[in-house]
């Protein structure tokens, strides 16, 4: 890594806030067009998305992810308290200015917490080989091109998206928010997907859980808090009765099975089954 920074806190950060980029962009296009429950439906959704199917997948295809940094201490209290704090500020049916303001401060919290545990393992780092101190990769130019090549397609993607989900909503009479919480949600969670399995079979579990644990912290704040400066946010019933305690359930699924720091097989087969009831009640044929 350019900045010597350990994994884990490579996929809490910038792999998180990259892989949320689309949910982000998305949201934003969704209150510009006077849609803003596709937000909730966007950040619940992909919360969901990237617990019960990307970790359940990942955790499949890798056939266990192992885990050695210590989520309990701060990391694991984040994911639950934003879920919680989500949960507690849309349940009378509206999102206000002040509540977005302190996701807003809340996500400010959370980078200082990722650049403060950055800084303390950024230490010299030495090559197991050699014992000698292992030099930094320097930050290519492609990289950059990369970037805004990346950042322009994110851009045409949110905005497209949105068109076609109000478009998709009129021609099947389906509400946004639904084709928000399964369609786009699944999606905008695809890069998580990706990034995660790659990670996971190069060794990399640090950077698959710390990916979804990120991007769900950074999904219950800034997708949520940014669009709210914008415009006010509608929060549909169906949102708050079913995809609200889903995604509760979700987030202590995830709490509980990284207790022993490592997610087996089986437990991903069961992540994946919790995501076919999630579809399966958000289209109410279950």
């Amino acid at each position: 890594m350019a900045f010597g920074i350990p994994d884990f806190v490579i996929g809490l950060t910038i792999v998180a806030i990259g892989t949320s980029l689309p949910e982000l962009i998305s949201s934003i296009f969704a209150v510009l067009h006077n849609s803003s429950e596709i937000v909730i439906g966007n950040v619940v959704g992909s919360n969901i998305t990237n617990i019960f199917l990307v970790v359940g997948v990942t955790a499949i295809a890798a056939k266990k992810l192992k885990i050695t940094y210590e989520l309990i201490h701060i990391d694991l209290p984040l994911l639950m308290g934003t879920a919680l704090f989500l949960t507690i500020t849309v349940w009378d049916g509206r999102f206000s200015l002040f509540e977005a303001l302190l996701c807003l401060i809340g996500l400010v919290v959370y980078f200082l917490h990722a650049m403060t545990v950055g800084n303390k393992e950024n230490g010299v780092k030495t090559s197991p080989k050699t014992g000698k101190p292992m030099e930094k990769k320097s930050i290519r130019a492609k990289t950059f091109i990369v970037l805004i090549i990346s950042s322009f397609f994110i851009y045409l993607g949110g905005r497209y998206t949105v068109e076609a989900v109000i478009e998709l909503s009129q021609i099947i009479n389906i509400g946004k928010e639904i084709i928000a919480a399964s369609a786009v949600a699944f999606g905008t969670s695809l890069p998580e997907l990706v990034v995660s399995i790659t990670a996971a079979r190069q060794g990399k579990s640090e950077i698959a859980i710390g990916n979804v644990l990120g991007s769900n912290v950074f999904n219950a704040l800034a997708v949520m808090g940014i669009p709210a400066l914008i415009g006010s946010l509608v929060i549909p019933q169906h949102i708050i009765t079913f995809a609200l305690p889903m995604m509760v359930i979700a987030s202590l699924l995830f709490f509980f099975m990284t207790q022993d720091k490592e997610i087996s097989q089986w437990e991903g087969w069961l992540l994946l089954i919790f995501y076919v009831f999630y579809i399966g009640g958000l289209f109410k044929i279950n």
